[in-house]
């Protein structure tokens, strides 16, 4: 298999396996072919996961380019050794620039680890259309612009990674997560279509399950819960967020992960020689994961219940 040492070695030397001019007017040099160090584009790295993560493949040598939408949100990692890009996954503009400056700085686009998401939580009659649409440009649009920007820098390397940060709720939906169930859904099935479309270029498609998450990410749901226009017949919907957090997608609880718990399986599947296609991260993924086996009535009245405990 054609490494991206092997295409940065072969693409400009000459015929007689001596620097190219090209390579000359760049000022490289035989060394630099051969200690390149392997990148990294992250979004999402203000916070939580991603901020880990970019910690994570830090640790490891990486050259990691992590992004956010404000960039005072990364100058911490800046000053840990990361490379910061301001990134708004909703902009292809801006996403198409990331991926081209991370190729000018690094050689390279190894990895993409599309992480930047958030939670769209609350019952679907009251979730605006609009609200809709924003969660899916960010969790689902957002992804997909990054992946095909990196997609043609990755085969021309001749190999390369996508990560796809999805969730537990990306493989069973619990009332009032319909839409941060279904951007998540959608990213789970277009990784698998991607993973066996990109195969035979050596590109590996991972997907990061986690379940609840000590993070921001809690504020966040609670941020997005709809709050002047509540339907006043899902009351008992609403008290399962503002008492208990016991929703799928949400974070906190006795059962939640550390960001360090995601990042080491994001990091383990960047590295490992034949990833598997799911890494579930912390014991509601691996456990929970088995009630989609459940038949669907056993599984309503389950959902019933909780309500009625509430």
């Amino acid at each position: 298999m054609a490494t991206a040492e092997d295409v940065d070695r072969t693409a400009d030397d000459g015929p007689d396996g001596t620097v190219g001019e090209d390579e000359r007017e760049r000022g490289a040099t035989d060394s630099d072919r051969y200690t390149r160090k392997k990148s990294v584009l992250i979004t999402g790295c203000s916070s939580g996961i991603g901020r880990a993560t970019a910690r994570a493949f830090l640790g490891e040598d990486w050259q990691v380019f992590a992004t956010a939408r404000n960039a005072d949100d990364v100058a911490e990692l800046a000053d840990a050794g990361c490379e910061t890009l301001e990134l708004d996954v909703t902009d292809p503009e801006a996403v198409a620039s990331a991926v081209e400056e991370t190729v000018d700085i690094a050689g390279s686009i190894d990895c993409v680890v599309n992480n930047a998401g958030y939670a769209q939580m609350g019952p679907l009659e009251d979730v605006a259309t609009v609200d809709l649409h924003r969660q899916f440009d960010v969790n689902v649009y957002g992804p997909h612009r990054l992946t095909r920007a990196a997609l043609p820098h990755m085969r021309a390397q001749g190999e390369g990674r996508i990560i796809n940060v999805s969730s537990v709720a990306g493989r069973i939906s619990f009332p009032g997560s319909g839409a941060y169930s279904g951007s998540k859904y959608a990213l789970e099935a277009m990784s698998d279509s991607l993973r066996a479309e990109v195969d035979e270029f050596d590109i590996d498609v991972v997907l990061i399950e986690p379940g609840p998450v000590e993070s921001a990410f809690t504020e966040r749901v609670d941020e997005e819960l709809p709050e002047d226009e509540r339907t006043p017949a899902y009351e008992s919907l609403y008290e399962l967020y503002d008492e208990a957090q016991l929703i799928g997608g949400g974070s906190g609880g006795p059962f939640a992960s550390e960001p360090a718990d995601v990042a080491d399986a994001i990091l383990e599947s960047a590295t490992s020689t034949n990833p598997p296609a799911r890494y579930p991260v912390g014991p509601l993924a691996q456990y929970g994961l088995y009630a989609r086996y459940l038949p669907d009535r056993l599984r309503d009245a389950v959902y019933g219940l909780l309500r009625k405990l509430v």
